[in-house]
């Protein structure tokens, strides 16, 4: 049997088993860095170590969920905008806001808010789109004639009646267009089942993140406001705020104008008697949510009645709606969204076209919560803390 001995010190001693780490008493002192005392310099190194190891560290996170960022800015969209309801929900029910129950059943809420009418629009395009390829085959057979209603027009009738005749009249001319529109017809179909796929995807963790911030709504708010406050000091909160109440605004503003706006006049739709009033007081509402944009649809709809025959409906729908329009974008849209931030109606204009150019539909609610920021700050270097001189 080998005998291994182990001098520890006294000679003439041995041991036949040999420990698996030295006593410590043996060990040599190694300096532990809470024992060391940098120097203002290191001190100042290990500072911005730090901080480019955390900005290289929200980069790459950054990076990483880059796709999914607009669904997390919807999700967070939604909770802040329909927070004060969930609170008072949570005060009347708190045994279900413990769990997972009121979150869930407030998510499925707001799901349903957006999945029950873009259902609805589905369903009624398809439908037009059977009706639209019946057209289409019989206009490839017989051709289209000459509406009446051009014939009634005022002027330009006769130009607009011997173009008619000489391309759309005729079968034979007609296949050749509609031959071009069908090669890029697949094309266009295809890009737009593409984009409905990854719009579904975003809106799915969309509705995903809303439910979280239900769920865990006060640690996310109790954890901003310590980073904001370590970060930027007392201000932090005062900035955090003037956003949520920018982004209270802009929905009120936006969203529940732009649904009024559609209500009134889908029912002016249906006194004129417009084709489908419930698909296109719906195109009208979403319109309407950005400014100045509901007229496209006013007029759409006003071109469509015109063709029918019913001048008079035409020109009263379009003049109706020109005037709740210019009334909920130039009154009632700016005291909801400024006057909650008291933001001037400059800033106000500018916020929500320059969101909607560079940011797209987000950008509706974040074009208002940067310019609320911006205002904020402004009034603060220059009145100070003086709210009454501002």
């Amino acid at each position: 049997m080998l005998k291994i001995e182990c001098y520890c010190g006294t000679p003439g001693r041995t041991h036949r088993n040999m420990p698996d780490s030295l006593p410590s008493q043996f060990l040599p002192d190694s300096p532990r860095c809470s024992l060391i005392k940098p120097s203002q310099r290191s001190r100042r190194g290990q500072e911005m170590a730090r901080t480019v190891l955390a900005l290289f560290i929200v980069g790459v996170a950054v990076y990483t969920i880059q796709g999914f960022l607009p669904a997390l800015a919807w999700g967070s969209v939604f909770a802040i905008a329909t927070w004060p309801l969930y609170t008072r929900a949570c005060n009347k029910w708190p045994h279900a806001a413990s769990g997972t129950l009121l979150p869930l059943l407030f998510t499925a809420a707001m799901a349903l808010l957006f999945v029950i009418p873009l259902t609805l629009v589905t369903l009624e395009a398809v439908g037009e789109a059977q009706s639209a390829l019946g057209w289409v085959s019989h206009a490839r057979e017989y051709g289209v004639p000459v509406p009446d209603a051009i014939h009634r027009l005022p002027f330009g009738s006769a130009a607009i009646s011997k173009w008619w005749e000489a391309h759309l009249s005729d079968p034979r001319d007609l296949s050749g267009m509609l031959g071009n529109l069908d090669s890029k017809g697949v094309a266009v179909t295809r890009a737009v089942g593409s984009q409905v796929a990854h719009r579904a995807t975003l809106f799915c963790f969309s509705i995903l993140t809303l439910f979280f911030l239900y769920k865990d709504g006060l640690s996310v708010i109790r954890q901003c406001r310590v980073v904001s406050c370590r970060a930027f000091g007392k201000r932090g909160e005062s900035v955090g705020r003037q956003i949520v109440a920018s982004i209270h605004g802009s929905v009120q503003g936006l969203v529940l104008v732009g649904i009024g706006e559609g209500l009134l006049l889908g029912i002016v739709y249906v006194f004129a008697h417009a084709p489908h009033p419930a698909l296109f007081g719906v195109i009208t509402a979403v319109a309407a949510m950005i400014p100045f944009c509901a007229m496209i649809a006013v007029g759409l709809v006003s071109l469509l009645i015109l063709v029918q025959g019913s001048s008079v409906a035409a020109i009263t729908t379009f003049c109706i709606g020109a005037v709740i329009i210019f009334t909920a974008d130039h009154f009632i849209r700016p005291a909801l969204i400024g006057g909650s931030t008291k933001l001037p109606f400059l800033w106000v204009l500018l916020g929500i076209l320059g969101g909607a150019e560079t940011w797209g539909l987000i950008g509706l609610f974040i074009g208002p919560a940067a310019m609320a920021a911006l205002n904020l700050l402004w009034c603060r270097w220059a009145y100070g803390n003086n709210p009454k001189a501002s």
